[in-house]
């Protein structure tokens, strides 16, 4: 079925043939006919179906006649977080070429001034993250009694994230008398209550089963011994190979984003990250450098699970088995999207049992594990060769020094350590006793005195002033400690002159 089919106007038309679409999606197909038709709507649909654009073209045409007032936002999107509400953004500018429509952002991280101006000259589409939302309303600096249209996408993702409350708030502030679009990938119950709830008789379209992964996806179990460094072992080889020619690697923490980051750089890779901690500024730098080839890859924390479409991606990496199962179904949806093949690989630790049976019981199906190759083998004890310290030698016998130590229980670098200071602690008893010294004559002692002598050095005058400013340099007593006379040559005075101002 072509667009032409769906009742799109000829310059939508025009503006989605430029973008390089021919055909719609399911999704597509099946939800922009009741949109047009002004039918609340419940889509649900895996990620990487096209679902934005499901709701972006019908509402372009719906919203083509009418007039923006100041303040009054003619339709509302509401996005989970900020990257996916620019992507939104992005959507509209691309099919919305040929229309008039004015829009605006409210997200934050950002300038609020430049958001209340846009607020104040009147826009057609408002796309918004509930935090930032409500802050401007409590402001004043937004009226909701004038929109028409309201989309709440990814709303399972809005459960996790807790916005349902500041959803539930928005929704009582729109007029009653509204069309409202409900997308999601899940359908949890918090979810179902909402749409019942703010919905009226809406059309339920399905194009997949609830939590199911695209049938595009390649998806692997890799096994790990559960440590950091064989994850990472592991995820360079993955990466060497020729198929990867780009990747998104998530990771559970912020912490294991950065370290992992700086050691794909150390070894020679062009990674970049993105996390809850950076600032939107550097978030969506970090991403263009992706989009554009400038790094091949992205290490991430689930703020870039959801919703981020990246044409191209080749692999998903779940460094970290995730914590939840729906967190899954997003993370490898980056690859695979808009028909296209991908990979997807999770490392699994020995104690990441349950969270792979709570996957497979979500996804309804059994992934298969990766076994390691020969070649892998070799080369893991080719590196466990190298990083490993070399041994000592057998001798005859089979048995080293550590073997032949009186006590079996020390570790045998360290019985080593104690057999080879062995000598050196018998000639410290061949020594005579230091009171046997002090009592020999002062010639005696002469000879084996001058070889113990510490060396004493000039000091550097500069640095001594830089450390001692204004500081008056006196005669140091002798030491009263030492149980004897004193020998003249160890009566080591320096001339100290006072430092002048």
């Amino acid at each position: 079925m072509p667009f032409a089919d769906l009742g799109l106007s000829d310059e939508l038309l025009q503006a989605v043939t430029e973008a390089g679409y021919t055909e719609p999606t399911p999704i597509q197909a099946a939800a922009i006919p009741p949109v047009l038709m002004m039918r609340d709507i419940i889509g649900i649909a895996q990620t990487g179906t096209g679902k934005t654009a499901s709701f972006v073209l019908p509402m372009i045409d719906i919203l083509a006649h009418g007039r923006s007032r100041a303040r009054m936002p003619r339709s509302l999107i509401l996005e989970p977080t900020r990257e996916l509400a620019a992507q939104v953004a992005e959507n509209f500018e691309k099919y919305g070429a040929n229309s008039k429509l004015s829009m605006a952002l409210l997200i934050g991280g950002v300038s609020m001034g430049d958001q209340i101006k846009a607020l104040e000259k009147g826009v057609d589409v408002l796309i918004a993250t509930p935090g930032r939302l409500m802050d401007l309303f409590g402001r004043g600096n937004i009226l909701l009694t004038g929109c028409s249209m309201l989309v709440i996408d990814e709303a399972d993702r809005m459960l996790d994230m807790g916005f349902i409350p500041d959803i539930e708030e928005i929704c009582t502030k729109l007029p009653k008398q509204r069309q409202t679009l409900l997308f999601s990938a899940t359908m949890p119950a918090p979810i179902k209550r909402l749409a019942d709830k703010f919905l009226d008789n809406p059309k339920m379209i399905e194009v997949a089963r609830p939590a199911s992964t695209n049938i595009n996806i390649t998806q692997w179990l890799v096994p790990v011994k559960g440590s950091s460094v064989d994850k990472r072992d592991r995820l360079r080889q993955i990466l060497a190979q020729e198929e990867v020619t780009n990747a998104i690697v998530f990771c559970n923490r912020k912490t294991t984003v950065r370290e992992l980051n700086k050691s794909l750089k150390q070894a020679g890779f062009k990674s970049g990250e993105i996390h809850g901690d950076m600032e939107q500024a550097q978030r969506i730098a970090e991403l263009d450098l992706f989009k554009d080839g400038h790094i091949n890859i992205l290490v991430a924390s689930d703020v870039a699970a959801r919703g981020l479409d990246i044409k191209g991606v080749s692999t998903v990496f779940n460094f970290d088995a995730p914590w939840h199962p729906d967190d899954y179904v997003h993370r490898i949806g980056r690859t695979g999207r808009a028909g296209a093949t991908g990979t997807a690989y999770t490392f699994i630790a020995p104690d990441d049992a349950e969270n792979v049976e709570n996957i497979e019981k979500l996804t309804g199906q059994k992934i298969p594990r990766l076994a390691m190759t020969e070649a892998t083998r070799s080369t893991q004890a080719e590196t466990a060769s190298e990083q490993e310290p070399a041994r000592e030698r057998p001798r005859r016998g089979g048995r080293t020094r550590a073997d032949r130590t009186p006590s079996a229980a020390v570790d045998a670098p360290v019985a080593t350590a104690l057999v080879e200071e062995a000598p050196a602690v018998e000639a410290r008893a061949e020594r005579p006793a230091r009171a046997s010294r002090r009592d020999a004559p002062r010639d005696a002692r002469l000879p084996r005195t001058e070889e113990r002598q510490p060396r004493v050095e000039p000091r550097n005058e500069q640095r001594h002033e830089q450390r001692h400013d204004a500081r008056q340099y006196r005669e140091e007593p002798d030491d009263g400690g030492w149980n004897g006379p004193i020998p003249d040559f160890l009566k080591v005075v320096l001339n100290r002159t006072p430092i002048d101002a």
